[in-house]
């Protein structure tokens, strides 16, 4: 069983950052590839982010590309989301999850509860 715990949410100012992290337990976590996805108010859950096992391919939703950048550290069991230049729209509930990666939320197995990110205006 994969464990993953969220956070680095809050509240922040239009154009400010805010790195989310994701710790990973379970040796389930070995070979996952990871992915980062959202819930805005009265929207579907939406794909953000996903990268590999060792971390040499990443892919992110046209919406996020040039300011969002998902990393992970597997001595630390980590994955990050760096979030840059964040807008109003991008306030929602973010999710960590462990899979076969890829933007398709049935190729995850593992969820994480998340963590709220609310950006003003």
């Amino acid at each position: 069983q994969v464990l993953l715990v969220e956070s680095g949410g809050g509240l922040v100012q239009a154009g400010g950052s805010l790195r989310l992290s994701c710790a990973a337990s379970g040796r389930a976590f070995v070979g996952d590839a990871m992915g980062w996805f959202r819930r805005a108010p009265g929207k579907e859950r939406e794909f953000v982010a996903a990268i590999s096992w060792s971390g040499g391919i990443t892919y992110y939703a046209n919406s996020v590309k040039g300011r969002f950048t998902i990393s992970r550290d597997n001595v630390k069991n980590m994955v990050y989301l760096q979030m840059n230049s964040l807008k109003p729209e991008d306030t929602a509930v973010y999710y960590c999850a462990a899979g076969r990666g890829g933007a398709f939320r049935a190729n995850y197995d593992f969820w994480g509860q998340g963590t709220q990110v609310t950006v003003s205006s």
